[in-house]
């Protein structure tokens, strides 16, 4: 009878627990149903002595949602965004300048070393790889992995990053956490909306909470050198400026890594659908490529733009972080759409121009009709139908995608699902005859990306005559 009593118990208590639980997730998806959507600007920002920092609210509704946040770092001239580390994988876009960048992969050997001159006793010193990156390059950073950033450009270097919470590798919280390693990231005071934004999201070092003493015996070095650890007297804030340029030891010629990395990824694409046991491990992982390379183009349309889409086919390491992106350019008042993305979210930046953007749900409702402009974003959900029409000035953007393969349905054109679909079926449907469908169905040769059309009557079948 305690037996039964007990299985009762607590098959009831499972019961409950799947009902509590349900009901969450159906709370969790109503507050997700994204019927209305913004185009977003950041709402706060931080200063430091080599730059500052743009933030988009993490809490907003919609990168909830979609699982991400975002923020904008501008690196001043020899300013160095200190080391870090984060909860979440990184999707970094370089809008302007150019740098270098090192990530520390755990387990993985120093290669680059100091020439053998050295003066006095000091050691050669020895470090991970250190990579080179110019506009347009994407970076991606895995959960976990220490990384720092240094502009040796004669400009701004301007880069968006996105933080995927939803990853699994993050096992913390859906804010983005970020862990600094050495110096004083959070320097003096901001204000109380700010400061508030650094904590949660922006982070301190890590060593400030040991005790200097034990500090100083991990590394076996003086007391004085452990209060330095923790950051008393040093620079402060996450983005400092280096006096004289900083000398590490990188690759020489930017196109020389290039041209290896591109023989790598054509390497890559050879035996990626057969494993020979020659795959990338994590010590040599491609972590970046160009996104503004035309040679790259998988649609191409003189009149109307050009398309690069990043997947895991193209970086490996995608595949294993399920993210992807891709890099969009439309001419002046040219038409891409109407299409959907079958399994991601989409989250537009645009670089360049303006462009009117409409987005409809399933219920055939405008969710989105209005005008992105630079420096904006807007979260695009997974199926919902969008229309792209540029400005005059032309739109250039780049959209990062929560799946490692997100896959592109276009409505009109080549390949689309018009083109798939019976004439008989689009005859009944809008009671036209089999002619006007077949002529709808074929009225448009172009694929996804149009040109602009001069306005003009229209034939008998609805096609305009230009």
């Amino acid at each position: 009878m305690a037996f039964k009593l007990s299985l009762i118990f607590f098959t009831s208590f499972l019961l409950l627990h799947s009902c509590i639980a349900r009901r969450n997730d159906l709370q969790e998806q109503q507050e997700c149903n994204f019927d209305r959507l913004s185009a977003l600007q950041p709402t706060s920002s931080v200063e430091a002595e080599g730059g500052r920092t743009e933030f988009w609210n993490p809490n907003n509704k919609e990168f909830r949602c979609a699982g991400v946040a975002f923020l904008k770092h501008t690196i001043r001239r020899r300013g160095l965004f200190v080391p870090s580390y984060t909860n979440s994988v990184l999707m970094v876009f370089v809008e302007e300048g150019r740098g270098f960048y090192g990530a520390v992969v755990p387990g993985c050997p120093e290669t680059f070393q100091s020439p053998q001159e050295q003066s006095g006793d000091r050691p050669r010193d020895r470090h991970q790889r250190v990579h080179n990156f110019k506009k347009g390059d994407l970076l991606v950073i895995p959960a976990g992995v220490a990384h720092w950033m240094y502009n040796n450009g004669d400009q701004d270097l301007r880069v968006v990053v996105m933080f995927d919470t939803n990853n699994r590798a993050n096992q913390l919280d859906s804010i983005p956490q970020r862990f600094f390693i050495l110096g004083n990231p959070q320097g003096k005071q901001q204000g109380q909306q700010e400061q508030q934004l650094i904590q949660q999201f922006q982070g301190n070092s890590i060593l400030k909470g040991f005790d200097a003493e034990t500090l100083a015996q991990a590394f076996k070095m003086n007391r004085d050198m452990g209060s330095k650890l923790k950051g008393k007297n040093v620079k402060e804030g996450h983005i400092i400026t280096v006096e004289k340029e900083l000398q590490v030891e990188r690759p020489e010629r930017q196109q020389q890594e290039e041209h290896s990395q591109q023989g790598e990824g054509q390497g890559q694409e050879q035996r990626k659908e057969h494993g020979n046991g020659l795959e990338e491990t994590s010590c040599s992982v491609r972590m970046r490529v160009n996104l503004d390379n035309l040679d790259r183009a998988d649609i191409f349309n003189p009149q109307a733009g050009h398309l690069i889409s990043l997947n895991s086919h193209h970086l490996p390491i995608l595949r294993d972080v399920q993210l992807s992106a891709e890099r969009g350019h439309l001419r002046k008042n040219a038409i891409m759409g109407p299409f959907w993305v079958l399994n991601a979210h989409s989250i537009m930046y645009p670089t360049d121009g303006e462009a009117r953007i409409q987005v409809v749900n399933n219920q055939g409702k405008q969710v989105f009709d209005g005008r992105v402009e630079k420096g904006q974003l807007i979260l695009v959900p997974q199926n919902f139908a969008v229309l792209i029409q540029a400005g005059n000035q032309g739109f250039r953007w780049v959209a990062f995608k929560t799946n490692d393969n997100a896959m592109i349905t276009p409505i009109a054109g080549r390949a689309s699902v018009f083109r798939g679909l019976p004439a008989s079926i689009l005859a009944n449907i809008l009671q036209i005859s089999e002619e006007e469908a077949s002529n709808l169905k074929y009225s448009n040769a172009e694929t996804i990306m149009f040109s602009p059309q001069q306005r003009s009557p229209a034939d008998k079948f609805g096609r305009m005559l230009i």
